[in-house]
C-alpha cells in the first residue's frame, strides 16, 4: 500500500448518491448515529458512482494499488467505515475507497485496516523480485504491528499478491514496458523500486 490522495467529490455525486440515500434513510426511519439493524439491506445507490470512483483514482485499487479495467465488473466501492457500523457515511464520497472486489471481500466490515488517504508512502516495503511486503523496520512497534495487521487481514502477502507485484517488476526489467507505465499500472511496485534506486 501507498499513500492514495483523497479526490474531491464529483459535482454530479450529491443528487445522484446522496440526497436519494439519506431520503431512503429517512423513509426507512433508520438512525443515523447507531449502528444497522440487523439483516438491514441499504440501497445502493453508491453504484452509480463506480465510474466517477474508478476515474478519480486512476483505476488503482487503494489496497493492492494495482491499476485494474473497470469493464470487466472487477471494481467495487468501498466503504472504509462499514455501512453496518455507520448509516450516516454510507452515501458519502469521503467515506469512499476504490477497490478490486477481491480486496473489498476481504476488508468486510473490519476496523484493523489502515487507511489509505492517511497512511505515509513508505510505510509498506517491497521485495521486488519475490513480491513480498512487509513493515518498514524504522517504524515504531507500534505502528510496525497495525501495518502487518493491514498486511494479515487483507492478505496483501499471499501467492496471487507476491506474483503480480513479482511479474509487473519482472517484465519492467525484461524492457516489456516503461517506468511510466510500470508508475501508472503497478504504483506501489514503481515507487518502491525508484526508493531503492532499481529504476
Amino acid at each position: 500500500m501507498i499513500h492514495v490522495d483523497a479526490q474531491s467529490e464529483p459535482a454530479s455525486f450529491n443528487a445522484a448518491v446522496r440526497q436519494k440515500g439519506v431520503a431512503w434513510l429517512q423513509k426507512n426511519n433508520i438512525p443515523l448515529d447507531q449502528p444497522l439493524p440487523p439483516k438491514t439491506e441499504l440501497e445502493p445507490y453508491w453504484r452509480s458512482c463506480l465510474y466517477d470512483l474508478h476515474e478519480s483514482y486512476r483505476g488503482c485499487c487503494a489496497y493492492l494499488s494495482i491499476f485494474f479495467e473497470r469493464y470487466p465488473g472487477g471494481g467495487s466501492v468501498d466503504h472504509f467505515i462499514a455501512k453496518s457500523k455507520r448509516a450516516d457515511l454510507a452515501y458519502e464520497w469521503s467515506n469512499y475507497r476504490l477497490a478490486c472486489s477481491r480486496m473489498n471481500s476481504r476488508k468486510r466490515d473490519y476496523d484493523d485496516i489502515l487507511d489509505p488517504f492517511e497512511i505515509e508512502t513508505g510505510w509498506f516495503r517491497l521485495e521486488p523480485v519475490t513480491g513480498r511486503i512487509y513493515p518498514d523496520p524504522g517504524l515504531s512497534a507500534d505502528l510496525q504491528l497495525r501495518v502487518q495487521a493491514t498486511i494479515d487481514r487483507l492478505r496483501l502477502d499471499d501467492a496471487g499478491c507476491r506474483e503480480i507485484r513479482a511479474r509487473y517488476y519482472q517484465e519492467y526489467c525484461e524492457g516489456a514496458y516503461t517506468s511510466g507505465f510500470l508508475k501508472k499500472r503497478s504504483p506501489f511496485v514503481w515507487t518502491e523500486v525508484v526508493r531503492q534506486g532499481l529504476l
